[in-house]
């Protein structure tokens, strides 16, 4: 879960800096905020992560390297931050021990695509897991492929296997350099699996990235009849505001068909943004706009500047001026595995205490905090005329925690589901099938019938690492602009 780079009023900014770094208050002719200290120009992306930090970081108060007192003169600050001419080891050094998803990058450019849906990509999302008895060997299993890329129109498929690429056999030190390193294109080497072994089948795959692809979320939008009933499926692979419009008019045709029920399937998707997040839970549900989706919980600074209509997300009636078709649903089923995070895992949060939420999988990554891009500019915001020209340094900080209506927050080790069901490397399905396992298995438990017996697991996989971990975003919500400005003191 992220937030996008919050804008807001520069009065009250400068006095939160002023009351938060009140000791660099030397100015020089060059400064861009009159009232606040500037090292030299050698200095200057150290000089704004420290700030940004100082200023927006939920842990803030528990980094004493970012305490409000850590500095007596100006001249200690600028010796401390010349410590770390790598910027990236500022940003870990003032990291907390807690904090496991924080971000810095050189180039923003590829945080703010990210944001917008958008990355390099050959097409094949996927998962990587460990071998049977290795302790470094990997393999690959296909999740799924991406429409409008190379690999479309390649022979490879959900639950292809591969377990090499370009000739090397992969292990998990070698595999990021191999699937996500600089080279856009690579061969993968394609394995079967069979009585607990991998075995090379002689099939290769060569593949090649793209730039600027844009993911479309509504990766599957349908309605199943099903034992006299219908029943509402949507497979949703992130939470762009984008695409929220497409994402309202897929529950119109779901309305129209009159679906009784509705399968949520979150398996594949790290988050995104809270906002799109709250809109689908009024989808989904059938609260008043009265009623509290989420409330977020920032560092003492922020939330002394905020008022309740920056940190609370209620239900809605509309977006963007038309009206949400809601389902008004007492009951959701959630499919879920270990790669299930952040907004995805606020649905289930946010939704709980007002309907049932039945979750089939395995248990959710457990994130239950919220991060924002920030940029080198008065604002910490991208569009400011003031940001700096000298560099594209941008970083992503955690600095909110959420928390439902009843107030619980507590789900740091994930959600774990009603009905477990991991999925199978032997029995993969086809995704919006009928008889793919997870779906198949949430289909039982609203009918109480099956249309054949759900196949013992034989093989059950979880993924450590996925294709999606090299996006800025990976794995983060994130809050609209508008959501974070703060008010008058």
């Amino acid at each position: 879960m992220y937030l996008t780079s919050p804008k807001p009023n520069l009065k009250n900014m400068k006095k939160l800096i002023l009351s938060t770094i009140a000791f660099l208050s030397i100015v020089s002719c060059e400064d861009r905020d009159d009232n606040v200290y500037v090292p030299d120009n050698n200095l200057e992306i150290q000089d704004f992560i420290w700030k940004g930090l100082n200023l927006w970081y939920y842990w803030q108060d528990e980094v004493s390297d970012l305490a409000d007192d850590r500095f007596s003169t100006n001249e200690e600050y600028a010796k401390y931050l010349d410590n770390y001419p790598d910027p990236f080891n500022l940003f870990d050094a003032l990291s907390h021990p807690e904090d496991r998803f924080s971000y810095i990058t050189d180039d923003y450019n590829d945080l703010l695509n990210s944001q917008q849906g958008i990355f390099k990509t050959n097409g094949v999302e996927f998962g990587l897991s460990y071998k049977n008895g290795s302790s470094n060997e990997i393999f690959g299993y296909v999740w799924y492929i991406l429409p409008g890329t190379d690999a479309e129109g390649k022979n490879i498929s959900r639950g292809d296997i591969f377990t090499g690429v370009d000739g090397q056999t992969l292990t998990d030190t070698n595999y990021f350099e191999l699937l996500f390193g600089s080279n856009d294109s690579y061969t993968l080497n394609m394995a079967d699996y069979d009585n607990g072994a991998f075995t090379s089948n002689g099939n290769e795959i060569t593949l090649t990235k793209i730039d600027n692809y844009t993911e479309n979320p509504i990766f599957i939008s349908k309605t199943i009849d099903y034992n006299n009933q219908k029943i509402g499926y949507l497979m949703y692979n992130g939470f762009t505001a984008q695409f929220d419009d497409e994402l309202n008019n897929a529950f119109a045709q779901f309305k129209a068909d009159g679906i009784i029920d509705l399968i949520l399937d979150l398996r594949y998707n790290p988050g995104g943004s809270v906002n799109s997040s709250a809109n689908l839970a009024s989808m989904i549900s059938s609260q008043s706009s009265n009623d509290l989706f989420i409330r977020l919980r920032y560092n003492n600074k922020i939330m002394a500047a905020l008022g309740n209509s920056a940190t609370d997300y209620k239900f809605r009636t509309s977006i963007n001026g038309e009206a949400i078709n809601g389902l008004n649903l007492n009951r959701v089923y959630v499919l879920t595995t270990g790669r299930t995070a952040s907004a995805s895992e606020l649905i289930i949060n946010g939704l709980d205490p007002y309907m049932e939420v039945i979750q089939i999988g395995t248990t959710t990554v457990g994130k239950n905090e919220a991060s924002v891009a920030l940029f080198d500019s008065e604002s910490y915001q991208y569009d400011d005329d003031t940001l700096n020209p000298n560099h594209t340094w941008g970083m992503q900080p955690i600095i909110s925690r959420n928390e439902n209506s009843v107030g619980f927050s507590d789900y740091t080790d994930g959600f774990q589901p009603e009905i477990e069901l991991r999925e199978d490397l032997d029995n993969m399905g086809v995704l919006g099938d009928i008889n793919e396992p997870l779906l198949a298995r949430a289909l039982q438990e609203i009918s109480g019938v099956a249309a054949k017996a759900i196949p013992q697991i034989t093989r059950p996989v979880e993924s450590f690492k996925d294709s999606k971990i090299v996006r800025p975003l990976k794995d983060n919500m994130f809050i609209e602009t508008e959501k974070v400005k703060l008010k008058n003191f």
